[in-house]
């Protein structure tokens, strides 16, 4: 339905506004934000049950994979300690036995595998109803600017996933699985410590890697600049340092070696913001 009116001896057809752009109680936002959060909770639930029903090829394919020496990061710093004659550079040489001592553990490990192999698997889609609740209340030129969040947040999270399996997971393994007080001590990791470290890993990596997107968005309202995360860099440096610690095992080559994506990440964070700032700076000079 439209509105007819009269501008300059003119004919002019004002149509109805989209039911999105309409003004909407905090009743009806909090019922807008439900029905996002139940789609999302739906597709976590999906990628739950195709994990539970694949259960056996990801423990034994993927879960179990970093432990053993054919895994492609045990192959490569095996090739790389063969190379300079280095052994103490070599990862899981010598896999360890993963073992089960509670009546339900297996189950509960199972049900536990399954719930976070649904968030990997329906992150996408999560930051996409994420979008699709934020997005009504942005103005058209920021909708432009925010073009391809989703696809970036997402392959962010993912790129963290790849690099915690594939990097901290084998070096995690490696220590935790050789490291010995006496050799009268055989090692025999519970299966529930083993599966909890690895999906902390992964989902810590992923989180962490969103570093970028979380000083993207900051910067764009205005809460941080590029002057403020260059004057804190020191500072920032230390803090992901220690982090890059407490995910890795406690030695300095594996703290090193993750250390730097996540300095890497924090300077690409400070080059969006100082984007952010230039383009904000040039539309002022537009509009004086």
């Amino acid at each position: 339905m439209s509105i007819k009116g009269i501008l300059s001896g003119k004919e002019v057809k004002v149509a109805k506004l989209p039911k999105s752009s309409e003004e909407m109680s905090f009743l009806e936002h909090l019922e807008e934000l439900r029905w996002h959060l139940v789609r999302a909770s739906v597709a976590v639930i999906v990628g739950a049950v195709f994990v539970f029903i694949n259960v056996r090829f990801i423990m034994d394919n993927i879960l179990f994979a970093p432990k053993y020496p054919a895994f492609i990061t045990n192959r490569a710093f095996a090739w790389v300690a063969q190379k300079f004659n280095s052994p103490d550079l070599a990862l899981n040489t010598q896999p360890f036995e993963i073992i089960n001592i509670d009546m339900a553990g297996q189950f509960t490990t199972h049900l536990n595998l399954a719930m976070v192999g649904g968030i990997i698997i329906a992150i996408p889609y999560i930051f996409w109803e994420f979008w699709r609740f934020i997005k009504p209340a942005l103005y058209e030129k920021e909708r432009k600017h925010a073009t391809g969040a989703v696809f970036y947040s997402s392959f962010l999270f993912l790129t963290g996933i790849m690099f915690g399996y594939f990097m901290i997971v084998p070096l995690s393994t490696h220590f935790f699985g050789s490291y010995r007080v006496s050799t009268e001590i055989v090692n025999q990791i519970n299966l529930t410590s083993y599966v909890s470290t690895v999906s902390s890993i992964v989902l810590g990596s992923g989180i962490v890697f969103e570093l970028p997107i979380v000083i993207y968005f900051l910067s764009k309202v205005g809460l941080i600049s590029s002057s403020f995360l260059k004057s804190y860099r020191r500072h920032a440096y230390i803090i992901l340092l220690l982090l890059a610690a407490i995910i890795t095992p406690p030695d300095v080559f594996s703290m090193l070696l993750v250390s730097g994506p996540l300095l890497l990440l924090y300077e690409l964070g400070v080059f969006l913001s100082r984007r952010i700032e230039k383009k904000r700076d040039v539309k002022e000079l537009l509009e004086a």
